[in-house]
């Protein structure tokens, strides 16, 4: 696709408010395909979303994809690798895969998005994020992240990944979010 990936759409554009969102809900509509074609993609990240034109969003990279069915199992990946940063707890503990992990690392990538293409969990090496997560560690709310998408974002992060929303709920929330009611949104003293 002519613009690349989203994390390097993040990274050297300033995407506002609306375009994050708008990005995501494209995001989010391909993960719902997915989930309602019974597949997990297992691998979910802004550099695996393509852009095109118009901030066309598809989602990309189903190396490690697999059908519900196969994932009822547990099992490592076949490379040996897992992306740790963007992997659901369940899945790090117990190698269980489920839609509801992908939404876990749906909230990884809306972090990736709401920082402009930072890395997750800066600072954390593998094991200090693997023992963070299990204690309940969620990353804090970025200063330009309105309060409500932060929600969102810790509702994917749900410890118990049956509490987690659907895709169907992430791409109907993003798709009707209304940005302008953010303008109203002030930091500080009124």
């Amino acid at each position: 696709m002519p613009e690349g990936s989203l994390l390097d759409v993040l990274r050297k554009e300033r995407l506002n408010l609306q375009l994050q969102l708008y990005v995501a809900s494209q995001a989010a509509a391909g993960m719902e395909y997915l989930e309602g074609q019974e597949l997990i993609h297992r691998d979910l990240a802004a550099r695996n979303i393509l852009v095109g034109q118009c901030y066309t969003c598809k989602v990309a990279d189903f190396g490690l994809s697999k059908h519900f069915e196969e994932a009822l199992y547990t099992e490592k990946t076949s490379r040996g690798k897992l992306p740790i940063k963007w992997t659901a707890p369940e899945a790090l503990l117990h190698q269980k895969y489920s839609s509801k992990s992908d939404v876990w690392s749906f909230g990884v990538m809306m972090m990736e998005i709401m920082t402009h293409g930072a890395v997750p969990y800066p600072g954390f090496n593998h094991q200090d994020l693997f023992d963070a997560l299990v204690s309940g560690y969620r990353m804090p709310q970025p200063a330009t992240c309105p309060p409500s998408v932060y929600e969102l974002l810790l509702a994917c992060w749900n410890k118990h990944p049956d509490n987690r929303p659907t895709f169907y709920f992430l791409h109907d929330y993003l798709q009707n979010y209304d940005v302008q009611s953010e303008n109203a949104y002030c930091e500080g003293d009124p």
